[in-house]
């Protein structure tokens, strides 16, 4: 069978300049090394024994803002490549959104849920951030301030985040919302 990669921003989002954030990459392979490309250049390279790299991008600026892929390599043999993922650094300029979630932080399998990210500013759209998904799961616009989970099952449980922008001749974003975590019984 053929070997996949997950990559993913933790925390995700948009950072803001001098902020940081973390490209995780793991795959079911045990005895390779990951190499993180930025634009197709090879950036750097973790030697593990293991399933997991990290790389970390810490006080951030424009130039760390492009895709980043991971491949996993064993010796000169590309075994696997992951999607890319983009790294953003924007200031923020907006107020930080609040995320909630409705009817709770934990329902049982099968219940109708809410999330609804809240913002002071009448025109913005909001994104949802599931940690460990590449991508966003939903963009929201003003006139939808909710995303609605039907039959929700364990696959829907974790750290769920939101933050939001305003299209004008420029985005604007707002910083990300604090942290939710929602199980799922």
């Amino acid at each position: 069978g053929a070997l996949t990669i997950s990559i993913f921003l933790k925390p995700p989002g948009v950072i803001p300049p001098g902020g940081s954030t973390t490209i995780c990459c793991s795959c079911e392979g045990d005895n390779g090394n990951f190499v993180l490309y930025k634009k197709g250049h090879q950036l750097r390279s973790l030697e593990l024994r293991g399933s997991r790299a990290e790389f970390s991008i810490s006080n951030a600026t424009h130039e760390d803002t492009g895709p980043y892929s991971c491949h996993y390599v064993d010796g000169d043999t590309v075994l696997a490549r992951s999607e890319t993922v983009d790294v953003m650094v924007q200031e923020f300029r907006l107020p930080k959104p609040v995320l909630s979630v409705l009817p709770g932080h934990e329902v049982v399998a099968g219940s109708y849920v809410t999330f609804r990210c809240t913002i002071a500013h009448s025109s913005a759209g909001c994104f949802l951030y599931l940690e460990g998904q590449v991508k966003t799961l939903s963009l929201l616009s003003k006139e939808q301030d909710d995303f609605n989970l039907s039959h929700v099952h364990k696959g829907n449980g974790g750290r769920y985040s939101c933050q939001c922008f305003t299209k004008g001749a420029s985005f604007e974003w707002s910083a990300v919302s604090k942290t939710l975590d929602f199980v799922v019984r």
